[in-house]
């Protein structure tokens, strides 16, 4: 049998039903492999071990009564760092939230506790999740599991270096620009941006990004993604069909770079799409994000520069010199802006939002790459070239920025290797196509199953 910090959540469910192993081996066996692989990816930056141990004690009753509580009863889960869980800290990345410790969970941290998840501690984020990698003043950066020296990406690096290194099945994240879907790609991983206000929200930090921000799982199947949506979301999970299926595949943004090696790969899933039956149509031009793409970072500099002006938001005290310098700069650019700057952005994400809705009246799915450049060195905040020119902060997520500002769901799935590093592509449904794009997803992976450990 592989070992238990290899199988899917929804393997350890199996298991538990059969009585093979319990609740607390598995857990076991995630925190062994966590303690072995994070002091190479600096991933895990908190640890509960005596609480989670005694929720797995009251899980393996439970799977032992025949009583379990759902698909995620007993599941190891670990939580991002911006995410408030009860009795643990919260850094955000941040030296400005030193010894804040949450007193109860967010919604979506409910939910999965309520459904018997098995939280057994906090994943790293760069400072207020504001970038696309993973590095703070607070605990460094963390690797990524393939090659410890590059990035994961971000915000949701933690996460995604522990699930793809196998210290647990499953993790929480949060998507505000890419930041669950782009570090997915970098580690051969599934991570789920739900459409907007399908995983409710509430008793957590201030929302500097506003409802663009989202929840959502990442997981190394499918079915553990569609697993987690089920305890998190809004609404029952309606049945989605994915046969025949109309798809637009935009091999790039405008003008904007893509390195090569992603470039091929990608356009070899639309390939494997066309064979299984949909219908591809490939964009010539797709220039119908270039004004949210422009725009998209003042979003988070204007929501951080609103915090440092109300600091009774997080209901403790907030020392704004103690942030890093990056911080600092998008602070002040933030508190710079006007008014009619930031309704310029929102009013292009409504254009925006409208222009895709005739899309989606041609087409049921988008296909994307999933970011436009290949992990780079993990101490730096972005490459500065792709495919040999010049970009800036957001040039490797180029892709990803869109489907917050419509509120559109899209998923990253793994489609191949650029030499030993894993590259992802980018799926997106209309708004509330949800399911659909799950169902998608699970026809993807049965066709061509992605499932595979770094050497670490």
């Amino acid at each position: 049998m592989q070992p238990l910090w290899q199988l899917t959540a929804t393997e350890l469910a199996a298991g538990y039903r059969d009585a093979a192993f319990t609740p607390v081996d598995a857990l076991r066996a995630c925190l062994a492999r966590s303690e072995a692989v994070n002091p190479r990816l600096n991933a895990l930056i908190t640890l509960d071990t005596e609480a989670a141990l005694q929720a797995a004690g009251h899980s393996s009753a439970r799977w032992r009564d025949g009583c379990a509580l759902g698909a995620l009863d007993g599941v190891p889960v670990t939580i991002k760092d911006n995410l408030q869980v009860r009795g643990l800290p919260t850094h955000w990345g941040s030296r400005a939230l030193a010894g804040f410790v949450a007193d109860r969970d967010e919604l979506p941290v409910a939910r999965l506790r309520e459904a018997g998840a098995v939280i057994f501690g906090k994943t790293n984020v760069p400072e207020f999740t504001m970038q696309g990698y993973t590095d703070n003043p607070v605990f460094g950066p963390t690797g990524n599991p393939w090659n410890p020296a590059l990035t994961p990406g971000g915000s949701s690096g933690g996460a995604v270096a522990l699930v793809a290194a196998g210290g647990c099945p499953v993790a929480l994240g949060t998507d505000g620009g890419g930041s669950i879907r782009r570090p997915a790609s970098h580690t051969n991983l599934v991570g789920f941006k739900p459409s907007r206000a399908r995983v409710p929200r509430g008793q957590g930090l201030p929302p500097i990004f506003l409802d663009f921000e989202v929840a959502g799982p990442i997981a190394r199947s499918v079915a553990d993604v569609a697993a987690v949506m089920q305890v998190i979301g809004r609404g029952a999970a309606q049945e989605g069909s994915s046969r025949g299926a109309r798809i637009l595949f935009i091999p790039r943004f405008g003008d904007h770079p893509v390195d090569p090696q992603i470039a091929a790969l990608t356009e070899t899933a639309a390939r494997r799409l066309a064979d299984l039956g949909h219908e591809l149509t490939t964009a010539q031009r797709f220039d119908m994000a270039e004004a949210v793409n422009q725009r998209w970072p003042l979003l988070s500099q204007v929501g951080l520069a609103w915090l440092v002006a109300h600091p009774q938001e997080l209901s403790r005290p907030f020392d704004p010199s103690l942030f890093g310098p990056l911080m600092q700069a998008n602070a002040e650019t933030g508190r710079r802006a006007s008014a009619a700057d930031l309704f310029d952005l929102l009013f292009e994400a409504e254009r925006l939002r409208s222009g895709l809705s005739g899309l989606f009246d041609r087409y049921d799915f988008l296909l994307t790459p999933a970011a436009a450049a290949l992990p780079w060195p993990a101490g730096e905040t972005h490459p500065t070239r792709i495919d040999g020119r010049e970009v800036g902060p957001r040039g490797h997520a180029v892709f990803a920025g869109f489907a917050n500002a419509a509120g559109l769901p899209a998923i990253a799935l793994p489609c191949g290797f650029a030499g030993d590093m894993p590259v992802g592509m980018q799926l997106v449904a209309r708004e509330g196509g949800d399911d659909a794009l799950l169902a998608l997803a699970r026809s993807i992976e049965k066709a061509h199953p992605w499932q595979r450990f770094p050497e670490l």
